[in-house]
């Protein structure tokens, strides 16, 4: 079934063509981020996540409509219920369709190989970064081949399924944030700041946003997935080397309550700034006391394909009982 599906892709002259214009579209990238950094100089840990990013950027926009009409549209031109006939049971045409669907996906990776190599000659690039970025990026880009899949055994219409896919993509990679950002401000707790020492200044309460109650919202988004999951690179003074580093100290920090017990730092009385000496922690530090979270965004995204998949096959078994309305065998 896998060898089936993958002869139909390959078949056409446009398969290559999208190939080739992703090949240019990613060594453009890696060529731009060589020029406009000192990457030659600090190593190439900032291109090398930024192609790996890019790389699920072009996934998440051409996955979905590679695998978003994989049964559908076998339905819609009357082929499904010639192979339903033969010896292949739906599990195995389910998941033939998705392993298709997710080597098509893997594909793209496999192109963007040479310039992951380019970035990892420039230095400070380590082989555990390499090796864990990339398996993710993997898992990540057959979550989507999965849910595409998935829903084009559920949904009638191949176009249908293909929007509704590019949908659920955009929820986990643009909506995550944006739902983190208004339920963090929207959720709020009241901050009780006492004077400083030697300040006849009243205590005084401020609202303060609660990003550290939907962390696990922000877990969700694929691009955060594969930052947290790299292992982190700090320089000498605790500054992540990559983008990897940024994104995942960033998330961390957001698991960090708010301290409703503080001093402020001013005192209106005498217009004294009292806040000066306090030590703030290192991006380093921050990311070394927090708890990873990429392990539950991917358990989402996991259990996400793998229902989809489900759902599909249930919806395409045969005999059929009962079809849906507008749905047809053959």
């Amino acid at each position: 079934m896998v060898t089936l599906e993958l002869r139909q892709r390959v078949r056409g002259v446009a398969w290559y063509v999208l190939l080739g214009i992703f090949v240019m579209l990613v060594a453009a990238v890696t060529v731009l981020l060589w020029l406009s950094t000192t990457a030659w100089e600090t190593g190439g840990g900032a291109v090398f996540s930024a192609v790996i990013f890019f790389v699920l950027l072009l996934g998440t926009f051409v996955s979905p409509a590679l695998s978003g009409n994989a049964i559908n549209g076998d339905r819609d031109i009357g082929t499904l219920a010639t192979t339903q006939v033969t010896l292949i049971s739906t599990g195995q045409l389910v998941l033939g369709k998705f392993g298709a669907a997710w080597i098509t996906a893997l594909a793209f990776l496999a192109a963007a190989v040479p310039f992951l190599l380019f970035a990892v000659t420039l230095g400070q690039v380590s082989h555990a970064t390499v090796a864990v970025s990339v398996l993710v990026l993997a898992a990540e880009l057959g979550v989507i081949a999965a849910v595409g899949v998935g829903l084009s055994g559920v949904v009638t219409r191949p176009l249908f399924s293909i929007v509704v896919t590019y949908l659920i993509v955009a929820a986990l990679s643009v909506g995550t944030p944006i739902a983190f950002a208004l339920l963090g401000t929207a959720t709020k707790s009241q901050q009780t700041l006492t004077s400083p020492a030697g300040c006849r200044d009243p205590a005084t309460t401020v609202d303060v946003p609660r990003f550290d109650r939907y962390w696990w919202v922000l877990a969700a988004n694929p691009y955060v997935v594969v930052a947290d999951a790299s292992p982190g690179v700090f320089d000498a003074f605790g500054n992540p080397q990559d983008l990897f580093g940024w994104i995942a100290v960033g998330v961390r920090q957001a698991q960090v309550a708010p301290d409703l017990q503080g001093e402020s730092p001013y005192c209106n009385s005498t217009g004294q700034y009292f806040g000066g000496d306090e030590k703030q922690p290192t991006p380093r530090e921050l990311y070394d006391n927090a708890v990873p979270s990429w392990f539950v965004g991917l358990g989402i995204h996991l259990v996400l394909g793998a229902g989809a998949l489900l759902w599909a096959w249930r919806r395409t078994i045969t005999p059929a009982r009962r079809l849906p309305a507008g749905h047809r065998v053959a």
